[in-house]
């Protein structure tokens, strides 16, 4: 089992940066994926980044050169940077881990807000 706590969010000018941290509960050395989803109210939760153990990573389109995921093993947190941000990025963001051997997420955390006003 993994706790999973976010971090970092808040209200931006778009243009601005955040970098949102999840702290786990245990090493998250050996989770399979860890990443970070957002929903946007009125929308459906979707996969922003994500980061395998083999150092494979992930980025949908519209984040990609944007955004970059990290994992900080030995602080047993993951990070989110988001630079260049507009306002279609506002959402309450959540990390997420694969600890299992399905394709979805077996834990999240309780996401963190961002806002970017235009």
């Amino acid at each position: 089992q993994v706790q999973l706590v976010e971090s970092g969010g808040g209200l931006v000018q778009a243009g601005g940066s955040l970098r949102l941290s999840c702290a786990a509960s245990r090493s998250i050395f050996s989770i399979n994926v860890m990443g970070w989803y957002r929903q946007a109210p009125g929308k459906e939760r979707e996969e922003v980044a994500s980061s395998n153990n083999d150092e494979r990573e992930y980025y949908r389109d519209s984040v990609k050169g944007r955004f970059t995921i990290s994992r900080d093993n030995a602080k047993n947190t993951l990070y989110l940077q988001m630079n260049s941000l507009k306002p279609e990025d506002t959402a309450l963001y959540y990390c997420a881990a694969l600890v299992g051997s399905g394709t979805l997420p077996d834990y999240w955390g309780q996401g963190t807000q961002v806002t970017v006003s235009s």
